[in-house]
C-alpha cells in the first residue's frame, strides 16, 4: 500500500503518547515519512505540556500508562482543545475501554501490536477530516465574506439606482414591480413612499407600457436588441421614451425586465422648434431663389440670342450661377421634405397605389437625363401586375425618385441603372441597382443619415444635399418599409427596398 501523502494542505503536527519508546520511535518513523511534523512523549504529563507548545492536529494517545493514564490525558487534552483528534492505543485494555474513550470524544483508536499500513489507515482518515474541516472553515469564512461583500454591493447599487436621473422599473418574471427608484416616482407624479409588489399597471395607466413589460419580463423576444422602444405621454405636454431589456439568469432563463424611463419632452420641444424654423426658412427662400434662377436662364437666352459671340467665360458663370441656384432649391425642397416627415405630415394620406404604373412614369421621366450621360436606364417588372401597395403616392414617388436620382447622378457616363420589382412572402421588393463608383462598407452604417456623404476622388465634384437617403429612410419608416444597401468600391450599387402589400391583395 501507498503511503498518505499530503501535498494539498498544510503540513500537520501529530503528537505520539506512549510509554514504549519502540512504539513511539516506529510512529515518528512512519508519519515522518507521510509527510508530517512529529512530536513524542512518554507520558500523559509530558504529553499535555507539548499539546500547549506544539499545538498537534492529532494525537496518538495509549490509554495504558503509569501516573496520568490515558482516559485522564484525554480529558485534560480537550480542555486545551477540543479541535485536535485523539487516537487512541489500545494494548492491555480492553475493547469497551476503548469504546468508552471514544464516546468521551476519542475520534478512532488501533489496538497493538500494529502494522504500519493499519497506522497509515487510521492516521490518514484523521488527516482527511482535518483536511476537510479545514476546507468547510475556509467556505464558510468566504461564504460569510461574500454575503457582506452583496450586502454592500447591493447598497451600493440601489445608491446608484436611486441617484439616476432617469427612471427605472424592474420587475419579475410574473410581471410584478420588484424595485422604482425616485426619479420613476417623480415621471409618474407617484407619491415617494409608493411600494413595489403590484402589476405594472398599478404604477403606468398607458397600455403600450404594461405589455411591454410584461412581455419582456416573461421571455418574449429571444434577441434583446430587437425589443422595440417605446414612447408616451404620462400627462398633457409631457413625453416619456421607454428601454426595456431583460434579466438573464445562470442558464438562460429570463428573471424579469428592466425598464429605463427618460424625459425627451425638452428634445421633442427642440425638434418642433427646429422643424418650424426650417419650414419657416425654406419657404422664405424658396420664392426669390426660384425668381433668380428664372432671371439667370432669361439672360443666359438673351445672351446668346443677341449676342452669338459673346465671351466664353461669362457664359460658363451664368451657366455655373444657375446650377448652384437649382442647387439650392434642392436643398430647400429637400429641407421641407425633412421637415415634414419629422412631423408627421408626410406618408399619412395612404391610398391604393398601382405600384407598376407608378415605376414606370418615374423611370420614363428619369430616360432623358440618363440619355443624356449616355447611361441605359432599365425597368423589369414581374409577368403578372404587381399588387397594389396602400401608402402615400406622394412619399412612393419620392421614395424611387431619390434612389433612381442617385444611381445616376454616382454612376458615370455609359452607365448601367437598373430597376427591378418582384413579389414574395407578402412583399413587393424593389432593387435599384447601378455599375457606379459603389460605396465602402465603413459607410454603410452611416449613409442614411442627415447631411452624411461620401466624397472620394470620383463624387467629390457631384453637387448634393445629402438628405436624399434620409428622406428615404424616413418615408419607409412611416409606411412600414425596409431598405438595405450592398456595395463595395468600384462594383456599384443595389438599393432594395421591401414595402408590405395591401391586405385585400
Amino acid at each position: 500500500m501507498s503511503d498518505f501523502r499530503l501535498d494539498d494542505i498544510s503540513v500537520p503536527r501529530v503528537l505520539v503518547v506512549d510509554d514504549e519508546k519502540d512504539i513511539r520511535d516506529g510512529c515518528y518513523r512512519i508519519l515522518t515519512r507521510m509527510g508530517a511534523t512529529v512530536e513524542t512523549a512518554e507520558n500523559g504529563s509530558e504529553g499535555l505540556k507539548k499539546v500547549a507548545l506544539f499545538h498537534p492536529g492529532i494525537v496518538l494517545l495509549d490509554l495504558k500508562m503509569p501516573g496520568m493514564d490515558g482516559m485522564e490525558t484525554l480529558r485534560c487534552i480537550q480542555e486545551i482543545d477540543l479541535n485536535v483528534l485523539i487516537i487512541i492505543i489500545t494494548g492491555y485494555a480492553t475493547v469497551e475501554t476503548a469504546i468508552e474513550a471514544m464516546k468521551l470524544g476519542a475520534y478512532d483508536f488501533i489496538p497493538k501490536p500494529f502494522e504500519p499500513d493499519q497506522l497509515r489507515i487510521v492516521v490518514g482518515r484523521a488527516l482527511e477530516k482535518k483536511r476537510l474541516e479545514a476546507e468547510t472553515a475556509i467556505l464558510e469564512t468566504e461564504r460569510r465574506k461574500t454575503l457582506v461583500d452583496l450586502g454592500t454591493e447591493k447598497s451600493r447599487i440601489r445608491t446608484v439606482i436611486e441617484s439616476l436621473p432617469n427612471g427605472v422599473m424592474v420587475t419579475n418574471a410574473n410581471g410584478r414591480v420588484v424595485l422604482l427608484n425616485p426619479a420613476f416616482l417623480a415621471f409618474m407624479d407617484l407619491p415617494a413612499d409608493r411600494q413595489e409588489g403590484d402589476p405594472v399597471d398599478a404604477y403606468v395607466s398607458d397600455p403600450g407600457f404594461a405589455k411591454l413589460a410584461e412581455d419582456v419580463s416573461r421571455g418574449t423576444y429571444s434577441n434583446a436588441d430587437e425589443i422595440p422602444s417605446y414612447e408616451f405621454s404620462p400627462s398633457v405636454g409631457r413625453f416619456i421614451l421607454v428601454r426595456a431589456r431583460p434579466v438573464p439568469g445562470e442558464e438562460g432563463e429570463c428573471l424579469g425586465a428592466v425598464l429605463v424611463l427618460m424625459d425627451v419632452t425638452s428634445l421633442k420641444v427642440l425638434d418642433r422648434l427646429k422643424s418650424e424654423f426650417v419650414a419657416k426658412v425654406s419657404h422664405e427662400l424658396r420664392s426669390p431663389l426660384a425668381t433668380i434662377h428664372e432671371q439667370i436662364a432669361v439672360v443666359m437666352r438673351d445672351l446668346v440670342a443677341n449676342s452669338p459671340s459673346a465671351p466664353l467665360e461669362d457664359t460658363r458663370l451664368l451657366s455655373r450661377a444657375k446650377e448652384k441656384t437649382q442647387g439650392l432649391i434642392e436643398l430647400i425642397g429637400d429641407l421641407l421634405d425633412v421637415s415634414r416627415i419629422e412631423s408627421g405630415s408626410m406618408a399619412h394620406q395612404p391610398q391604393p397605389v398601382p405600384l407598376y404604373k407608378l415605376l414606370r412614369g418615374i423611370v420614363d421621366f428619369m430616360a432623358e437625363r440618363a440619355k443624356a450621360k449616355n447611361q441605359a436606364l432599365s425597368l423589369d417588372l414581374p409577368a403578372g401586375r404587381l399588387p397594389e401597395i396602400v401608402a402615400d403616392p406622394m412619399a412612393l414617388e419620392s421614395i424611387f425618385g431619390n434612389l433612381i436620382t442617385n444611381a445616376l447622378n454616382y454612376t458615370p457616363d455609359g452607365g448601367r441603372i437598373e430597376v427591378t420589382a418582384s413579389v414574395s412572402d407578402g412583399l413587393v421588393t424593389v432593387k435599384v441597382k447601378d455599375n457606379g463608383y459603389g460605396i465602402d462598407p465603413r459607410h454603410h452604417q452611416k449613409i442614411f443619415e442627415k447631411f452624411y456623404r461620401v466624397k472620394t476622388e470620383h463624387t467629390r465634384y457631384i453637387t448634393g444635399t445629402g438628405l436624399g437617403l434620409s428622406i428615404v429612410k424616413g418615408l419607409l419608416d412611416a409606411l412600414g418599409g425596409t431598405i438595405s444597401l450592398e456595395s463595395e468600391p468600384g462594383k456599384g450599387s443595389t438599393f432594395t427596398v421591401s414595402l408590405p402589400i395591401s391586405e385585400k391583395n
